[in-house]
This record gives C-alpha cells, sequence and structure tokens, in this order.
C-alpha cells in the first residue's frame, strides 16, 4: 500500500452500531485525505433473528464468538442485500464502488487485553458483491496498545472544514462519543459514557419498543437524583482520554426499582450529565456541539445536553451533513484511508503509540 493517497473513488461505508437497530450504508467520494461528495444512504433494520442473534453473542469470549458461524453468516447476507439495495437506489454498479468499508458488529471490545472483536464474514461480502473489502479497521490500533475507539474522528475532522473552532462533534449511539477539533485542527477523542443503550433496554425490558419515541417517557418521569449522582461516580469519568468503552459496561440496572417513566428521565439524564462532566478534560469548552446518532432525535436528551453544557447543542443537520449515514461515511473514508496507508488513529483519539494506518483488504 501506498502512504500518499490516490485518485477519489466512491467507497460505500456500513455500520453495525451498539444500538442494535440495523445497517447503516452510505456512499462517499474521497481520496482519504479530502471528501469530493456524497451519494445516498439508507438504514436497513435487521430481521428480529438476526438482532437477537447479534445481542446473544455479545461479550462472548472469541472461541464462543468463533462457533456462531450461523449469526455471521446471516448477519453477513443482511449486509450483502444492504449493498445491492443501495446500489439499486444510487443507480450504480458495482464496478463504479471503489472499495467497501465494512465495520462488522462489535461483540467484545477489550482494548486492555489487546482485543476488539467485530463479527462479520468480509470474504463472504467481497465475494457477493464483486467489490474488494477493508475490514477489520480497528484491530491493528488495539494490537498496537490503542483504545480501539472511537474511530471516526479523522472522518469527523476532514468534515469539519471551513467550521468554527474549537468545535465538537458528539455522537449519541449506543456508546456515547466526542471528537474535539481545535482551530489548527488538532484532534482529542474519547467515549463519554453511555448514550442509548441502557435507556433502550431499559425500554425494550419494560415495554418491548426499540427505544424512548421522542423522549416521551423521560419527560413523564422524574430524575432521581441520588441515583443520578452515584452514576456520575464511576471512575471511568475521572479517566484522562483517550479512553474507550464496551456497550455492557454501562448497563440500565442502576434505575432498577424505578417507575418506568422514572428510570427512563434517570437514564436519559445520566447520558448527558456523564459528557457535561468530561468538559473539563478537553483543553477548551468547545464553542460548539454538533450532535449525530440517534440520540439527536430525542429532545428531552437534547435539552438536557444544553443545559448541562451552556453553549449551543445543534444536530450536525444544522451544518448539512446526514446524521444517519455519518459514521457508514466514515468507515468508507476510513476504507479508502486504509488503502492508501494512511493513519486511520492517532495518538490524541486512541492512545495509540503512533499514527496508526489498519485494516484487513478482501478482494471478490
Amino acid at each position: 500500500m501506498n502512504k500518499g493517497g490516490g485518485e477519489a473513488m466512491w467507497a460505500l461505508g456500513l455500520m453495525s452500531g451498539t444500538s442494535l437497530d440495523g445497517i447503516d450504508a452510505a456512499l462517499v467520494r474521497t481520496d482519504g485525505r479530502r471528501i469530493e461528495g456524497f451519494g445516498v444512504a439508507a438504514t436497513f433494520p435487521y430481521a428480529d433473528g438476526v438482532r437477537e442473534g447479534l445481542r446473544r453473542l455479545l461479550g462472548r469470549r472469541p472461541a464462543e464468538v468463533a462457533e456462531s458461524g450461523a449469526i455471521i453468516n446471516d448477519m453477513t447476507r443482511a449486509h450483502v442485500a444492504a449493498v445491492r439495495e443501495l446500489l439499486k437506489i444510487a443507480d450504480l454498479p458495482p464496478g463504479e464502488v471503489g472499495v467497501i468499508g465494512f465495520h462488522g458488529h462489535t461483540v467484545l471490545h477489550e482494548p486492555a487485553e489487546r482485543r476488539t472483536i467485530q463479527v462479520g464474514d468480509a470474504a463472504l461480502l467481497a465475494a457477493e458483491t464483486g467489490i474488494r473489502v477493508i475490514a477489520d479497521l480497528r484491530a491493528a490500533d488495539v494490537a498496537a496498545g490503542g483504545e480501539g475507539a472511537p474511530f471516526a474522528p479523522l472522518f469527523h475532522r476532514a468534515m469539519a472544514v471551513g467550521l468554527a473552532k474549537p468545535l465538537a462533534v458528539l455522537n449519541l449511539g449506543g456508546v456515547g462519543n466526542v471528537t474535539w477539533i481545535s482551530p489548527d485542527d488538532a484532534v482529542i477523542a474519547f467515549d463519554t459514557g453511555p448514550a442509548n443503550a441502557p435507556l433502550n433496554d431499559w425500554v425494550g425490558r419494560h415495554t418491548g419498543r426499540a427505544m424512548d419515541e421522542n423522549g416521551q417517557l423521560a419527560r413523564a418521569g422524574t430524575v432521581d437524583q441520588a441515583r443520578l449522582e452515584a452514576m456520575l461516580a464511576n471512575p471511568y469519568f475521572n479517566r484522562p482520554p483517550p479512553k474507550s468503552l464496551d456497550r455492557e459496561d454501562f448497563t440500565a440496572a442502576p434505575a432498577d426499582g424505578l417507575s418506568l417513566e422514572d428510570g427512563a428521565a434517570t437514564l436519559t439524564a445520566f447520558t448527558a450529565a456523564a459528557v457535561a462532566a468530561q468538559v473539563r478534560l478537553l483543553p477548551e469548552p468547545p464553542a460548539r456541539w454538533l450532535v449525530t446518532g440517534g440520540g439527536r432525535h430525542n429532545p428531552v436528551l437534547m435539552a438536557e445536553l444544553r443545559r448541562r453544557l451552556g453553549a449551543p447543542v445543534e444536530p450536525v443537520e444544522a451544518v448539512g451533513w446526514h446524521g444517519d449515514a455519518l459514521e457508514a461515511q466514515a468507515f468508507g473514508f476510513l476504507a479508502v484511508r486504509s488503502l492508501s496507508g494512511l493513519p486511520l488513529s492517532l495518538p490524541s483519539t486512541t492512545g495509540v503509540g503512533e499514527p496508526t494506518s489498519g485494516g484487513v483488504l478482501f478482494q471478490p
């Protein structure tokens, strides 16, 4: 692989997030340094069986994951279908796509053990789509001592060209993470704590629904301040960045015993308070927060963030970005960087010792 970057190409990014809702797929045109444009993007929900199969893999040991071929095959074939459908929508033949950035689904993230597992059969994806695939994008960073997350900060920096800084891009998926960008484009990033995962699990356990739609439950509840303060006492929030989390590091358990509504209110407040508690870890407070991920659709969570951060907090659509596609676009961008041997992570984003490339190439 060369180190200098190449010509711009269409890349198709695929992201299966910790919220387990489905596959985000998006087209981005890039040379791995600059972003020249975007194509269509879409989300393809998982069938219930695939979602539950992936849920059963969360936190499993490597040997157990290796024995889960049927689940991984089903999940990969869902990605194949997503690629085909997206290209159909885009009216773009597979031969026009230079690479697929295949994140897979994280089932275990233990950077202290130099281990991160994103399941998915990249060889099958390449064979079925006829497009080369870059996968295992986080593994080299973790093997070199990095946290392996967050992994979109270099894409955020490329997207933020021309925006006023210092700027924070806050991603509220299953886990929360922030990218802080300085006026001279230095980048710091870390996982802030839980985002939607504990709340979604709480709502799912009590109602069978996937989420607190429009924050209705949280709005009807009252925050349990004592429990909130106990949750904020977690030593993670005092650790200096870079740092990262597994989806299972924060759960809905602290809300046990509360009513449905009070639990939702308390877990929602915890997500916002965890972000606010760590602003002091940044070189200077952001002048603006741009929020991506599913959490930006929750008006109660967004209001909590505005109240606690004391700065403008807006969905990324305020600057013309496509929040539902952003992570998928990021992995398309990173796949092109991988082809050119460019860094995917930095000491200031994952704690890796030096700027590190990564990814494994699978030919069709």
